[in-house]
């Protein structure tokens, strides 16, 4: 039976162009993508490609200079900053490569400081951050600092802030970029543990191994989707189009 909800996530023609030093940086040349709840997909391609600036659009930390993105069939196009940071707090969980932990907070308390500023009780932050904690392995790390933990523990830290508001949607930008094979294979476990209890996750990576534990693989190139297929073989994109996603809703 097909889910009638909309997608999690839903872009149109999103174009974004960095100005700097030097010529115009086409980072994201417009571009249309759908996800569907508890779909699993992976966006590869070469360093320099724009696939973190499309997963910064999606999550409202840069905004597109046209199109148009909706966050469970609602519009995000008029979000102020202030509106994003409480999507991001209550939709949407992020994960980045470099972790982005505060760097003089307890295990704990970087983990309970998302749900807190959603308004969750002290106490039901608590318990929702012991959970995660045991179920990540971090079990004894509770009240440890970001800096006296290695970087596979780090980056379950992260995973486990990203989710303690049981966010629609999960980002994951490189999320094993800095870790060795061992920290990227138990990432990729993590991410495929909770793919299958119905988190809908979009991943960057130019990891092939991280990318095929993902539904659907985009393969993304100078700013625009080159191939949209799921990993049983079957093509998203007609033959013959120009190389942007069509929707698929």
């Amino acid at each position: 039976m097909s889910d009638s909800r909309p997608p999690v996530v839903r872009a149109k023609g999103l174009v974004k162009t960095h100005y700097g030093e030097g010529a115009p940086a086409h980072a994201v040349r417009g571009v249309d993508l759908s996800v569907a709840r508890g779909e699993f997909v992976a966006i590869t391609g070469p360093s320099g490609a724009g696939k973190s600036t499309l997963l910064h659009l999606l999550g409202g930390l840069q905004r597109p200079d046209e199109g148009s993105i909706w966050l469970d069939g609602r519009c995000a196009d008029s979000f102020s900053e202030a509106r994003w940071a409480v999507e991001r707090r209550r939709a949407i969980g992020i994960v980045f490569q470099f972790f982005n932990l505060v760097s003089n907070l307890s295990v704990v308390d970087n983990v309970e400081l998302p749900a807190l500023l959603a308004g969750v009780s002290p106490k039901r932050a608590h318990a929702e951050c012991a959970s995660l904690l045991g179920e990540l392995g971090l079990d004894g790390k509770e009240r440890s600092l970001p800096g006296e933990l290695s970087g596979g523990e780090q980056q379950r830290v992260a995973l486990a802030r990203a989710l303690i508001n049981h966010p629609p949607l999960l980002l994951a930008d490189e999320p094993a970029g800095s870790l060795d094979s061992k920290g990227t294979r138990e990432v990729m476990r993590l991410l495929s543990r909770f793919h299958e209890r119905g988190q809908s996750i979009v991943l960057v990576t130019h990891d092939a191994r991280l990318a095929s534990a993902a539904d659907r693989v985009i393969s993304f190139y100078d700013g625009r989707i080159a191939d949209d297929a799921a990993l049983d073989g079957t093509s998203s994109r007609k033959p013959g189009t120009s190389g942007v996603l069509e929707l698929r809703d």
